[in-house]
């Protein structure tokens, strides 16, 4: 069996199931069972695949067609400008988030040496990937997941950015410490009611301590921006991400704790989706 007929016999596999990115996910598959690039697969496709590898690529095809992640299966992601690791213990990056990132790059000048908090950093792709960018600052994320920060650690030694960035299990609730300049986080924010429409590749393999946020889906932020009010600097900025439909609840918790809402910035589907806010009280 060459690579084009191994594709097809993956994707037909997963349509089947409907696995909607049944093409792309046969061909991420493919790449990470030969360890080779989708483009060179795609442009050798009459090159023969060995029997041992195409039994590896049907195990990895009966797992995504349970609707494990891809992400999960072949242990990474790509976010901003990396690569990282991931697995079931951490949710999985997604492009929404990166707004989290390019909002911090926008206000933190290229050289300034700030002192950065993120809560609930999971997988560390958000604070690590603000840290590539701005060399001179230091960054402390918490996460209540011993788990999860195993698995930011590991990034973190992965990027190069061990000595930049301390770790520290702890739920906010729990969590002192001296004041910082920005306060970044993408919190829970699902109404316990709505996880079970969620689609089955998350429902059924994402954490959902990381996902499920009470029933208003706004506990974890109301915890965010009451806490974030103590651990932030006069000026500094509280950046998060927030679901839909939580535009006016989050604004208005952020104007009476004493925040300033700088901006809302909207997803690609136009969904308010990153609140920028300041300290000013």
């Amino acid at each position: 069996m060459n690579y084009l007929e191994t594709l097809n016999f993956g994707s037909n596999k997963l349509k089947l199931k409907n696995i909607r990115s049944h093409i792309l996910d046969s061909e991420l598959l493919l790449s990470f069972t030969l360890n080779l690039s989708r483009e060179k697969i795609l442009i050798n496709l009459n090159e023969k695949i060995k029997k041992q590898k195409f039994n590896i690529y049907k195990r990895l095809l009966s797992r995504r067609e349970k609707n494990e992640p891809i992400a999960y299966i072949i242990k990474k992601k790509e976010f901003w400008r990396n690569i990282f690791y991931v697995n079931k213990n951490v949710l999985i990056p997604r492009p929404e988030t990166e707004l989290i990132v390019e909002e911090v790059l926008k206000v933190l000048k290229i050289g300034s040496s700030k002192r950065l908090l993120e809560i609930g950093t999971g997988s560390g792709c958000i604070i690590l990937s603000i840290l590539q960018e701005r060399l001179n600052c230091c960054a402390t994320a918490i996460d209540i997941s011993k788990k999860a920060l195993n698995i930011a650690k590991f990034n973190a030694k992965m990027h190069h950015l061990t000595d930049k960035i301390k770790f520290i299990n702890n739920d906010i609730d729990k969590f002192n410490d001296n004041k910082y300049d920005f306060v970044i986080s993408n919190p829970p924010y699902i109404n316990k009611f709505n996880i079970s429409r969620l689609d089955k590749d998350v429902k059924l393999f994402e954490p959902n301590q990381a996902l499920e946020a009470g029933v208003d889906g706004l506990r974890e932020i109301k915890k965010l921006i009451k806490k974030s009010k103590k651990l932030l600097k006069i000026n500094g900025k509280l950046i998060f991400e927030i679901g839909e439909s939580q535009q006016i609840n989050a604004k208005k918790m952020l104007i009476d704790n004493g925040y300033y809402i700088n901006k809302v910035i909207k997803d690609l589907s136009s969904i308010p989706r990153v609140i920028v806010s300041t300290n000013i009280m």
